[in-house]
């Protein structure tokens, strides 16, 4: 066992015992460690500098709540190495097969966004009409205009709920005929 090796027992051993400045030396120490290991082995899978990071403070968080399972005859940094690559592994699960590639590459070649489409008064009445008695009401008094649930359901003497349904379904048929209006 190295000075190093030596050193954090002894800390682990004061922090179990209680020493609270034993505890942040060690946490201190071991983020050290654990940011060269993680940076080391995150080089082949890509991680960025943001993840890395993360995979450092999930570590330490880690080793606090199972500080219990260290073995005082076992060496700390292998035991802190298996959780970093073990923490390591959630990331990289986490992420999938997704390859981060920086927008500044391509912001020449892509095309500038779309529009919102919006539709004239005219256009809205003509979907609106699709809808007839508390339904019309209630999907013009909301989306058009921007009345909330509470105030249309006391204006047509509903309740809120049968305000919401009528909504839900009211919104379902315009995107029925709205499909339909567009082809």
């Amino acid at each position: 066992m190295n000075d190093r090796e030596r050193q954090w027992a002894l800390w682990m051993k004061a922090a179990d015992a209680g020493d609270a400045s034993a505890y942040r030396r060690l946490l201190g120490e071991l983020a050290t460690f654990l940011r060269a290991v993680v940076r080391r082995r995150s080089a082949s899978f890509s991680l960025a500098a943001a993840d890395v990071e993360d995979v450092v403070q999930e570590t330490l968080l880690a080793i606090h709540l199972k500080r219990g399972t260290w073995d005082p005859g076992q060496p700390v940094g292998p035991w802190v190495a298996a959780i970093a690559r073990n923490k390591m592994i959630d990331a990289l699960r986490r992420r999938g097969r997704r390859v981060d590639v920086p927008i500044d590459d391509f912001v020449e070649t892509l095309p500038a966004p779309a529009e919102d489409e919006q539709l004239s008064a005219r256009e809205t009445e003509k979907l609106l009409s699709v809808l007839k008695g508390r339904q019309h009401a209630v999907v013009k008094a909301i989306t058009v205009e921007g009345a909330d649930i509470r105030a249309t359901a006391a204006r047509l003497d509903m309740s809120e709920g049968a305000v919401r349904v009528a909504l839900h379904r009211g919104l379902a048929a315009l995107a029925e005929a709205y499909r339909s209006f567009r082809e």
